[in-house]
This record gives C-alpha cells, structure tokens and sequence, in this order.
C-alpha cells in the first residue's frame, strides 16, 4: 500500500493519493522520516565508585586484617573507627565481581553414580542374581525365590524356594549352580545388589575361592540387576 502511495504521490500528490487510497498521511509521512537513533550510553551515578576505589577496597579486604572476616563485620568494625568506606552490598558485589564468593560450608554433595553395565557375549559367562517375595497361601505368608540368572541365554541356571532369606542358603546354591554348569576358575562374572545376603562374608569367600568376579549395584536404586 505504501509503494501505491508513493507512486501516485509523484502525479497527484500525498494528500491527494492519500485520501484516494484511504492511507493515513501521518503513516506516510512517518514512514518517510528516516529512524536516528543515538547510541545509549549508560548513565553512570555522580557517586560511583571509580576503578581506583574499587581496587582499593579490594585491597582492603585481602589485607591480613579482614581476610577471614565477613563484609558485614567489617563495615561494622569501620564504622566504630568513624570509618566508612562503602555498604556492605558493595563490598559482596566486588568480591563477586572478583569471583571470590562461594559457599564456604561444607555441603554435601550428591555424586552421580555410573550404572554398572555388563556385556554377555556367550553363556555362563555373566549371571545376576536376586532373592524375591512369593505370596503364601495365608495373610503375611511368603517364600524366598533364589533365582540365578544367565544374562545371555536368559536361561534359570539356578534357583530354590525357601522361608527366608540366608546368606548359607544362597552360598549353597551358588555353589551347587556352577558346580552343575562346569564353570572354570575366572570363567564367570556374578551380578547383584547390596542386600544383606548377597553382600555377606560367607558368599564374598565363596565366590572368592571359585575365582568368580563380583560386582554391585549402586544403591537405592530399584533396576539393580541386569
């Protein structure tokens, strides 16, 4: 529409083209006017403190005397000397400014665990094994499944039913399981989590005297085993 005007402004002129067009003149006109705009600098307070200040605040605050002491102690040890120097916000500005605030306290720190991953190329090479809870056939009635599993074949190499859980129990049938599947000194790899019968000295000695590598979840963590 602007291009419209423009053309016609040229044989009839802008009022003219304007109210043929039904074009606002002042849009034209506006338009026309080329935009100038001054590049804003910012306005810096008559009371700013100017980088030699700033420095020597700096200086103050490293100094031996107030290295180990709060800005608010400080404005506060000043100020009963008649001294005042700057507020205390400025003081943290510049120490951050500086990159010299950070906490301080010792806070804990959450360390992100990587998830154990194991890599069955052939049978009885990797196995995991859990204990999980059967219903009973009565109200708080349960079994205890021992359940060894071969990662690669996904093949039950092992397994017993009892009433609870044992770290004798389960040393018992690890034992039994690789009897039964032949498995040689440094042939396997067994997984699981941190319960209290996988992790007891009883099977620890036994897998130790099989050759039979151990390794663990992460805890707290509910995809424990492969």
């Amino acid at each position: 529409m602007l291009q419209a005007v423009e053309e016609l402004t040229t044989a009839v002129g802008t009022a003219t083209a304007c109210a043929a067009l039904e074009m606002s003149r002042a849009t034209v006109y506006r338009r026309r006017r080329p935009k100038l705009r001054a590049p804003r600098t910012p306005l810096s307070p008559a009371w700013a403190l100017s980088p030699r200040e700033k420095q020597d605040i700096l200086r103050m605050l490293h100094s031996e005397r107030f290295v180990d002491v709060s800005p608010a102690e400080i404005v506060a040890v000043l100020l009963d000397e008649g001294v005042y120097v700057c507020s205390e916000r400025t003081m943290y500005r510049l120490l951050e400014q500086a990159g010299e605030v950070r906490e301080r306290r010792a806070v804990a720190r959450h360390v992100r665990y990587a998830a154990p991953e194991l890599v069955a190329e052939q049978p009885n090479r990797e196995w995991s094994w859990d204990i999980t809870k059967l219903k009973g056939p009565g109200k708080w009635n349960y079994f205890c499944l021992y359940a060894i599993l071969d990662i690669s074949s996904r093949y039950m190499v092992g397994w017993t039913v009892a009433l609870r859980e044992s770290a004798d129990l389960a040393e018992t049938l690890i034992a039994a399981t690789c009897e039964k599947q032949g498995i040689k000194p440094g042939q396997l790899t067994i997984h699981a989590d941190r319960g209290s019968a996988m992790t007891s000295k009883s099977v620890s000695q036994l897998l130790a005297d099989l050759d039979v590598t151990r390794t663990h979840s992460r805890p707290h963590v509910s995809n424990d085993n492969p």
